[in-house]
């Protein structure tokens, strides 16, 4: 079998093409293409296109193109995608490593311009903005001067990184989220090579979990730990064991009122219930048809909140018309043709066979939100206020107050009684001056309200909706509480441009949603502070107040530290509540809130027609938007083109600087690797439950100025007033891997479950800092491990959660099972993923963290291999236990033994086999 006999060809405006025909398979006997997911005849293509006997070989393409619904034991392909998507909090790190490399490569006597990516990269700089200044119009200038003002070291890097690496571009701050940029302008769905002439599917890795939100258009993306982006641009392929595919077959259509917000939190928690976690899932049948491409791409980019690695929309004909809508004709024309000669294109005809199907009505999709803490814990729009009050360990019964207001209504006929609202009598309902203002603040008062995040500002039906309910809201003489910090961050500047054509930004800017910048913000724990007297407020009458936005993550702390309540609801809907004041509330039939003369305002009264928002998108959404927007995407503000143009071979490190640091990944390097051998007498840093995330263990959000990562910076001379956030610190190591396990919410049982970064150093059973005690074990040589529960790792692509356990001296983590990305990027670092066997966990095995470890069996590791693990407790009892090496391919093995892929992919360079 050769790639040249696959060769066809395809007309396209007046030109041919050559591609590789992935039907000739079935023509040649091979294997029923017929058969396979769109998601699965991509990966046929790519791998018969890569074909070249060594590392992509015959037997990996029959084996990839004869697809089983099921497979005993993982098979591995290897897969070349065809670019990278970077953001800055997790693509500066990966600079950093870069670099760090070159300087390696210069150590070894070799030449650092061989460390140069070979596969395109794109960078978007979106996640350093913050919620400093909201409510006014100068908000968004103020914000991105203080953006530059924290984050000029880091801005100055990528800048020398674009001038000094090939094949790397960055499109700078104040532009949009990575994902709706990459949506709407970088996807090119069929890439059409200028020197060969060979189309191929665009496909790609991002260094953000949300990379999924490009599945919508038909591109192949998803998240991978910065580690493994790296390997990939070093021309490493991407190995990966073939997946099962869960079809889900959509039928019927939304009802009036129902967004595509509300469908993807449905999803959400139908997918997570099933299980999904390193499942490809493909959409399919009548109700995908019907869905635009916005409303599927909102759906895409959630994938990994119900675990999957995939969320794939193959292209069909409104992708087609989406690209034409975006300014991208000429490209539309050969995704046409392509697809349609090679058995990608999607008409509903098709009968793909999948691992399992799952049935989704669109018409049973009812308004909700989701929270207070995971994606999946979806909540009905009618039973938000019942789910609350059980929050806060109240009993409610909304049929009672139905009941009960249903008699009590004035003349014309609207509701006038309402039962108090259930909260505890301990709670200490909070009467404060806010610069003047007398307010109330109590238990579910919404403190935060934001348009953010790509997963919504990517569809203009919800973002117009919402500009739509604030016209009518104002119009009806409503207003938002002082107490509520509103915010819009939209995820491209096309989403301004068309608001503002339809004559919605006043409105909402009366509602006090104005620009904030274009960038994720809220989101990832980047909403800035809350007023000084509200946060006394919470924290002296220990409130659980509440934020809602229109994002994909919630988990506890991430938006801000001192809101315990955190709901993900469509734009239209954190207006609303923004409006309400509060979240213990029924919106479906208590007001929203009252006019100046005291009459009630109901959702229904402001709630846009889905004829209203349809006319809106087809009168204001305009291709020149995307035109002229797109047309200067890598100029740059004043901000940008003011940083200092640098071009050189190796990078000049600042010891002073406290942003950007040369990590000691390839301190001591030899060109050989050393075998590891059995982990001795090791002891535990945590004992943890279940699904603890990356949130968690990763250092994210504000730096608390009293843990470990404040206290190196104040020594380092920085305000804390100048922290900035671990994100935007992500290229020091120093500061990260004082943040690891830094969570102010994360509970180590091994310290009682107590709420924090403290573990317990033995044997002196002494309490402290995380940060502390594993480097009083590594001045002691003694290795860590880490003990955790189910879906160890949940959450974003964030390789620090890897890299920061490495760094720490965890040698192994012992969990029951892992989430996808997390667990392959402690390979990437050299950390050894083990999950517990015949149902074991650290309580059946009366494990409670004081043991010493041995873990036996590793110096000939094996993909897969059990190992034994001897737990000696200090009475001199032993608990002996079996594990699985979660090592699930023999590249992985090797990267293992090599310390990591880093180490693995800078060895083979200065062989000459990269």
């Amino acid at each position: 079998m050769e790639t040249k006999t696959f060769i066809g060809e395809f007309q396209v405006a007046g030109r041919t093409l050559k591609m590789v025909d992935i039907t000739r398979l079935k023509e040649q006997g091979l294997a029923d293409i017929d058969r396979l997911p769109f998601s699965i005849r991509i990966l046929v293509e790519n791998l018969l296109r890569k074909l070249d006997g060594q590392v992509v070989r015959e037997a990996d393409v029959l084996n990839i193109a004869r697809w089983q619904k099921t497979y005993d034991a993982p098979m591995e392909i290897p897969y070349h995608p065809a670019r990278v998507l970077m953001q800055d909090f997790t693509g500066v790190p990966a600079v950093v490593d870069l670099a760090a490399m070159r300087d390696a490569m210069a150590a070894l006597g070799g030449d650092p311009q061989k460390v140069n990516p070979l596969v395109p990269v794109d960078l978007v700089v979106d996640h350093s903005v913050q919620v400093d200044y909201f409510g006014t119009e100068e908000a968004d200038t103020l914000n991105v001067a203080r953006e530059y003002e924290r984050n000029g070291e880091r801005y100055a890097l990528l800048k020398w990184a674009q001038q000094s690496f090939d094949n790397f571009k960055v499109v700078p701050p104040r532009s949009g989220i990575c994902h709706q940029v990459n949506l709407e302008y970088l996807g090119r769905v069929v890439i059409a090579g200028e020197a060969d002439g060979l189309a191929y599917p665009d496909t790609l890795v991002g260094l953000d979990s949300h990379t999924t939100m490009i599945d919508a258009v038909g591109v192949m993306g998803w998240g991978v730990g910065g580690i493994e982006a790296e390997a990939v641009m070093l021309g490493r392929p991407y190995y990966m064991s073939i997946p099962e595919v869960i079809g889900v077959h959509m039928t019927g259509a939304l009802r009036p009122g129902v967004t595509a917000t509300d469908l993807v939190l449905t999803v959400t928690e139908m997918l997570r219930n099933f299980g999904v976690v390193e499942k490809f899932v493909e959409y399919f049948g009548p109700g995908m048809q019907s869905l635009s491409i916005p409303d599927r791409a909102t759906i895409a980019n959630m994938t990994p909140e119900y675990g999957a690695t995939l969320g794939f929309f193959p292209v069909d004909a409104k992708t087609i018309d989406y690209l034409r809508r975006t300014y991208r004709d000429d490209q539309a024309d050969v995704v046409e043709a392509y697809t349609q000669r090679n058995a990608l294109f999607y008409t509903g005809k098709e009968q793909p066979e999948y691992t399992h199907v799952l049935e989704l009505d669109l018409d049973t999709v009812e308004p909700c939100v989701s929270g207070p803490a995971r994606p999946q814990d979806r909540i009905p729009l009618t039973g938000l206020k019942s789910a609350f009050t059980g929050i806060l360990g109240c009993e409610y019964d909304r049929s009672e107050e139905v009941a009960q207001i249903s008699q009590f209504h004035d003349e014309s006929g609207t509701a006038t009684h309402r039962l108090p609202k259930c909260r505890p009598v301990s709670d200490g309902t909070c009467n404060l001056d806010l610069h003047g203002t007398p307010v109330k603040l109590m238990n579910g008062s919404v403190v935060i309200a934001a348009i953010t995040s790509c997963t919504n500002t990517s569809n203009p039906s919800v973002l117009l909706g919402a500009g739509l309910l604030a016209k009518k809201a104002v119009a009806r003489g409503l207003k938002v509480p002082p107490y509520v910090k509103t915010s819009l961050a939209p995820g491209s500047k096309v989403v301004m441009r068309y608001l503002e054509d339809a004559g919605l930004i006043p409105y909402l800017e009366g509602l006090g949603f104005h620009l904030a910048g274009f960038g994720c913000t809220t989101c990832i724990g980047n909403s800035g502070p809350l007023d000084p007297a509200i946060e006394k407020a919470i924290k002296e009458n220990n409130l659980n107040v509440a934020a809602v936005l229109s994002g994909n993550r919630n988990f506890e702390a991430r938006i801000h530290q001192s809101i315990k309540s955190n709901f993900l609801a469509s734009p239209m809907l954190v207006v609303a509540f923004a409006l309400a004041g509060h979240v213990d509330v029924d919106l479906t039939y208590e007001p929203v809130g009252l006019d100046p003369n005291g009459r009630p305002v109901y959702l229904e009264d402001i709630w846009p027609s889905s004829e209203e928002i349809a006319a809106a998108v087809a009168a204001h959404l305009k291709i020149d938007f995307y035109k002229e927007e797109y047309g200067r995407i890598f100029d740059g503000d004043e901000f940008w083109q003011q940083l200092p143009d640098v071009k050189s071979v190796t990078y000049a490190w600042d010891d002073a600087s406290t942003y950007i640091k040369n990590p000691p990944y390839f301190d001591g390097f030899q060109e050989k690797a050393s075998p590891p051998g059995d982990i001795e007498n090791a002891r535990v840093l945590m004992l943890l439950g279940d699904t603890v995330t990356t949130d968690h263990i990763s250092p994210a959000g504000a730096i608390p100025q009293d843990y470990p990562a404040g206290r190196y910076l104040v020594d380092q001379g920085v305000a804390p007033r100048d922290f900035n956030s671990y994100g935007s610190r992500r290229g020091n190591h120093e500061v990260m891997m004082r943040g690891t396990f830094g969570n102010i919410r994360i509970k180590n049982l091994l310290a009682g479950g107590k709420e924090g970064s403290f573990t317990l150093k033995f044997p002196e059973n002494r309490e402290q800092y995380v940060y502390e005690a594993a480097m009083a074990y590594g001045k002691e040589n003694t290795p860590l491990v880490v003990i955790a529960g189910k879906e160890y790792g949940t959450g974003s692509s964030r390789d620090w959660a890897a890299k920061g356990s490495a760094l720490l001296g965890v040698r192994a983590v012992i969990a029951q099972s892992f989430e996808r990305i997390h667990r392959s990027n402690l390979v990437g670092m050299g950390v050894l993923p083990l999950i517990f066997t015949n149902g074991d966990n650290a309580s059946s095995l009366g494990l409670d963290g004081s043991e010493t470890y041995n873990i036996e069996g590793i110096s000939d590791i094996a993909p897969r291999k059990e190992l034994t693990v001897q737990a000696a407790k200090s009475d001199g009892r032993a608990v002996s236990f079996k594990v699985v090496t979660r090592l699930d391919s023999d590249v992985e093995v090797d990267y293992y033994r090599n310390g990591g892929i880093l180490p693995f992919v800078l060895r083979r360079i200065s062989r000459g086999e990269a």
